[in-house]
């Protein structure tokens, strides 16, 4: 581990976490490893097993490397890599449910997470519980005997509601469940996952950590109580990353907090504005004052992301596809964290349970990427003008 003072501030630490120049010839980067195959000197070192690196698929320099940072930036005990977010996600359900078990998992839930809980977790014999985000302290009224994992994701994927994680944490402890968050949006920069209350927290790394739409990754930090757990269901179902994609993450990495301080910027701008457009019926941004979630968000987040949504008001089918179609920098695509910025329609109204969604008309998702904020706003004036046109 390089040289660094408890009281470095965040920048800081993105901008050294995971480097060693020394054990590299004084490069500030570690190289990219790439193989499989590790040597051992010895037959009693064969046996011991015990050498830093011993395959391959269970890590080399250029991993460990990123998983060092990320731990490091989480505050958690130690991370290990998954090759996507749901990778991950998936990873985390294994290692600590069983037939029989219980999972309580938020409602508004990224879609694919509910997809393998619906379809796989299901069939394999756990008990899903779909609760509604804003429950809070309440959610102890859902814990079973069997209830083993309570998980979060805050603010919600595409309708972005903040949960009261410390709240629902204490009551699944007190219940013996363990609390994992998925924490993409707003990334360990703005929220401390571990601070409040989780015991696992998880980045689809592909978004903001890689910070340039040309790598797939996903992140599993864990606290020192539950980590062997994650350590060892890791390792068992085989998960390794190339090292190219391990390289990319540490480069994004250290422009992490600059390039969310812009979108953070942009993305509040950009909501305020369309806040006063007549087309536009309600934003969805936890930062802004107007935002059911924005009290809790004020008090346990430090910052939020170029992530939010817009309600339009009533409009047909085809004139938001006008609007789409003809937008020239918001480009039409899934992921986000990238340095472009992009905008899809979403309706999540036929595949929740615990709640209802309801909306004055079509609902957008926007990711607010890098580009001048002038022009991204004279690309959306020309799409609403479309938008009205074919109304």
């Amino acid at each position: 581990m390089s040289k660094r003072s408890p009281g470095q501030k965040q920048n800081t630490r993105l901008a050294h976490a995971g480097r060693e120049p020394e054990r590299f010839h004084g490069f500030v980067n570690p190289p990219i490893y790439r193989g499989s195959t590790v040597l051992f000197p010895t037959a009693a070192a064969l046996e011991a097993n015990e050498q830093e690196y011993t395959y391959g698929r269970l890590g080399t320099p250029t991993v460990r490397a990123l998983e060092e940072a990320i731990a490091e930036l989480e505050g958690g005990h130690a991370t290990r890599l998954a090759p996507s977010g749901l990778s991950a996600i998936v990873a985390t359900f294994l290692a600590f449910l069983s037939a029989g078990d219980h999972v309580l998992v938020t409602d508004a839930v990224y879609r694919p997470t509910r997809r393998f809980c619906d379809q796989v977790l299901a069939r394999l014999g756990v008990e899903i519980t779909y609760y509604d985000p804003l429950i809070g302290a309440g959610i102890k009224d859902l814990i079973k005997p069997n209830t083993k994992v309570m998980f979060a994701e805050s603010p919600g994927s595409q309708t972005f509601e903040v949960q009261d994680i410390p709240a629902i944490a204490k009551a699944a402890h007190e219940a013996g469940a363990v609390v994992v968050l998925d924490n993409t949006w707003a990334t360990p920069l703005f929220f401390k996952s571990f601070a409040h209350g989780a015991d696992v927290s998880i980045q689809a790394a592909t978004k903001y950590i890689v910070g340039h739409a040309d790598a797939m990754l996903g992140t599993i930090t864990a606290s020192k109580a539950v980590w062997p757990v994650i350590a060892r269901t890791h390792e068992e179902l085989g998960l390794c990353v190339g090292p190219e994609d391990a390289y990319l993450a540490l480069r994004g990495l250290r422009s992490l907090g600059v390039r969310l301080a812009r979108h953070q910027a942009s993305a509040i701008a950009l909501a305020e504005w369309l806040q006063n457009r007549p087309e536009v019926a309600r934003v969805i941004h936890p930062a802004l004052p107007s935002d059911p979630g924005h009290a809790i968000w004020k008090r346990d987040f430090t910052g939020s992301s170029g992530l939010f949504a817009i309600v339009l008001k009533p409009a047909p089918k085809k004139a938001v596809a006008a609007m789409l179609d003809g937008l020239d920098l918001f480009g039409m695509g899934y992921s986000w964290g990238g340095f472009e910025s992009l905008m899809i329609p979403f309706d999540p109204s036929t595949y929740r349970t615990a709640t209802e969604w309801q909306a004055e008309g079509p609902a957008l998702r926007l990711h607010v990427g890098l580009e001048d904020l002038d022009d991204l706003k004279a690309d959306l004036d020309a799409g609403f003008v479309r938008l009205t046109t074919n109304s």
